[in-house]
């Protein structure tokens, strides 16, 4: 195994295992899950690849195989949040996070290598993240749940590198299985696996990479969950997962800010587009899922304003190709798009967005299909 083979080149001895968490793309339910909501994410195939062995000198040593750099080296004891910088401050997260935890995690060696496009809204921090709590709960014998694993892998992000992400990436990373999206309720991270068989239905999901980075530290994410959170103040609830569709009306009327009006629009409609969307699968009408992923494209547009150009030609190109419904999926300012569309359209489908591009001049994007693939596992 490649991965093991440069561990061992890295570090002069071959690693104790290799393990792999996949990325994930969200069919539907965005900005839900830090408002203690419902989503729908399936796992992509595309991997984040760790190979690690354990140390008992208080060194974390890292290293990646995409970043270009050599290998990191960290003192285990003197790690804080926010003085890490760049994609080492993801393993090293989970490692302190494991150790502000009370388990007796002493150190690693690891190296990296990931497939998930970064900065694509297809969560390649949470595959990082969820592949090395892990490998490192195997090797430590730590005997983790999986959403112990995926709040290990949270509290990285939000507390050690400084993104206030919810859960729903790490959920998906650990706890998604081959042919299903997982349907998960974030407040008590109770799931169920929703068969999700597209092919069988004569259908095919295609996720288009606008080539667009997006950066969810730059505080666009974090100002839109600190407006959902005055929402649920004002309204007098928890979360916004208390005020359902029947109160959204009611609810409208009692805020003043407009801006705040507006997210609370799109997380109590976007919960319900999640019950429909699976109440759809369950009845094995998988092709009238398309409008709603484009009726959520919409409100992530005009509610939630987390949009760009890009992103909306991929969705009303592929809509105007004969697509059953777009939508962007993941944190927006870029990133992907996700097409439902016919099997036998799909190609066309394809070939009109990366048209549109062109014309736009913008930066060729990158199509491919998503397959619903295992979560976290050792390999």
């Amino acid at each position: 195994m490649r991965v093991a083979r440069e561990f061992a080149e890295l570090y002069g001895v071959a690693p104790e295992g290799v393990w792999a968490a996949p990325g994930r793309v969200n069919l539907i339910g965005e900005y839900t899950d830090f408002n203690e909501g419902f989503v729908l994410p399936l796992a992509l195939p595309h991997t984040a690849v760790a190979a690690v062995s354990r140390r008992g000198d208080g060194v974390l040593r890292v290293h990646s195989a995409e970043s270009g750099e050599g290998v990191v080296q960290l003192d285990v004891a003197t790690l804080a949040p926010r003085r890490s910088a760049g994609w080492a401050a993801y393993p090293a997260g989970v490692l302190w996070a494991l150790r502000e935890a009370g388990h007796p995690v002493t150190g690693a060696d690891i190296h990296l290598s990931s497939t998930v496009p970064s900065g694509a809204g297809l969560s390649s921090s949470a595959a990082l993240e969820v592949v090395v709590a892990l490998a490192l709960d195997e090797l430590y014998g730590l005997g983790l749940t999986r959403p112990e694993l995926a709040l290990i892998a949270q509290r990285a992000e939000n507390d050690f590198v400084g993104v206030p992400c919810g859960v729903m990436d790490q959920m998906a990373a650990a706890c998604c299985v081959a042919g299903h999206a997982l349907h998960l309720d974030t407040r008590d991270l109770s799931w169920r696996q929703v068969p999700f068989d597209l092919a069988a239905h004569g259908l095919r999901l295609l996720v288009v990479d606008t080539r667009v980075k997006h950066a969810l530290g730059d505080g666009a994410y974090a100002e839109r969950r600190a407006g959902c959170e005055a929402g649920a103040r004002a309204l007098g609830v928890r979360t916004l997962r208390e005020v359902d569709g029947v109160q959204l009306p009611v609810a409208l009327v009692e805020l003043t800010g407009e801006t705040v009006r507006r997210y609370v629009r799109h997380v109590v409609t976007d919960n319900e587009r999640v019950r429909r969307t699976v109440a759809l699968l369950d009845a094995g009408d998988p092709r009238a899922v398309g409008p709603v992923l484009t009726e959520g494209h919409v409100s992530l547009r005009d509610d939630l304003r987390v949009s760009c150009p890009e992103l909306d030609l991929a969705v009303t190109a592929a809509n105007a190709a004969g697509a059953l419904g777009a939508r962007m999926t993941g944190g927006g300012f870029g990133g992907s798009v996700i097409v439902l569309t016919g099997e036998d359209a799909a190609d066309e489908v394809a070939s009109a967005v990366g048209k549109a591009f062109a014309d736009a001049g913008f930066t060729a994007p990158h199509v491919f299909s998503a397959v619903p693939s295992p979560g976290a596992r050792r390999l």
